[in-house]
């Protein structure tokens, strides 16, 4: 039985309409060019994600490719909220809408080449990579969340819209894998909420809903001051307990993945949990340092979820 917000977010993962087109564009039918803008997107996942990275590397080549081709699409749309100035972020958004639309990636725009060709390749619904957008637009003009469920609709469109995309790469059994998928974005997304709510405060946002600090005498201030009082923890208790009971449900999804990606999905789970753990080693102050799972921490892992996931 699904709660409210699941079946929201459910019903938004069920619109149907075409996935790609099954020809490529003109825009990367030159296989040198196409090579140029896949090392390209192996470059920003890189340089931006070890976790993705790493876990991505547990994939088959091809699929390998085409995932890092997710992640620097989506971390290009995110950097033009988070790092761009000025009133032209709404305008650069429409353009990648228009570019997933008509499925052409203009010269120049690698990215863009890349990501069409792997949603081409793997037949990926080209609205959820528009939901992706619109979740990302957000940031644009939403600074506050008033509820969780309020919350889970944001982690949907930036988080949830990731895993549904990076399942048509992988592939799966059935449609019963979209609520397990949905479940492990917002489980994720909350962890990165958690882990940056002091870098987000200085963007003048803050995720965490209003709602339930409130529940816990919490107000804005202790965000501003940075203070870690006991009301603090137990808010954070409480949200990362919620957080690891979701992963916890979403595992029963991996089973139904395609054999060849279950370690993957598997490690990008188990790493971010790592990051949960590194919260609460360091008190909960997730105001002065960023928490994070070194490369160690997420090596040493892999033996035991190869063992888990061998057991599905």
């Amino acid at each position: 039985m699904h709660t409210d917000w699941e079946q929201n977010l459910i019903s938004l993962a069920s619109h149907r309409d075409n996935p790609a087109a099954d020809h490529a564009s003109s825009a990367w039918a030159d296989t040198h060019l196409l090579h140029q803008a896949n090392r390209e997107a192996e470059t920003i996942t890189a340089a931006h994600s070890k976790s993705f990275f790493l876990a991505s590397s547990l994939l088959p080549p091809e699929k390998r490719t085409a995932v890092r081709a997710l992640y620097a699409f989506c971390r290009t749309v995110d950097d033009i909220v988070d790092e761009s100035s000025g009133d032209d972020r709404a305008e650069k958004l429409t353009k990648w809408r228009q570019m997933i639309h008509s499925n052409y990636a203009p010269a120049g725009n690698p990215v863009a080449a890349a990501w069409l060709n792997a949603s081409t390749r793997f037949r990926i619904p080209r609205h959820y990579a528009l939901q992706l957008i619109d979740g990302v637009a957000r940031d644009l003009t939403q600074t506050r969340y008033q509820t969780f469920e309020d919350l889970t609709m944001y982690c949907y469109g930036v988080a949830s819209t990731v895993g549904l995309m990076s399942m048509h790469i992988i592939g799966f059994d059935s449609r019963e894998a979209v609520p397990y998928a949905i479940k492990l974005g917002v489980a994720l997304q909350m962890t990165n909420i958690l882990r940056d709510v002091g870098e987000d405060f200085q963007q003048g946002r803050i995720y965490l809903p209003r709602e339930e600090m409130l529940a816990y005498g919490l107000s804005e201030s202790e965000i501003q001051t940075g203070s870690v009082t006991p009301r603090w923890r137990q808010f954070m208790k409480f949200q990362i307990q919620r957080a690891r009971q979701l992963y916890q449900e979403s595992w029963a999804g991996i089973k139904m993945l395609n054999r060849d990606g279950q370690m993957a999905i598997g490690a990008a789970s188990v790493f971010y949990q790592g990051i949960l753990n590194d919260i609460e080693k360091h008190d909960y102050n997730v105001f002065t340092r960023r928490a994070s799972l070194n490369a160690f921490g997420k090596l040493s892992r892999i033996p035991s979820l190869w063992l888990k996931v061998k057991s599905l």
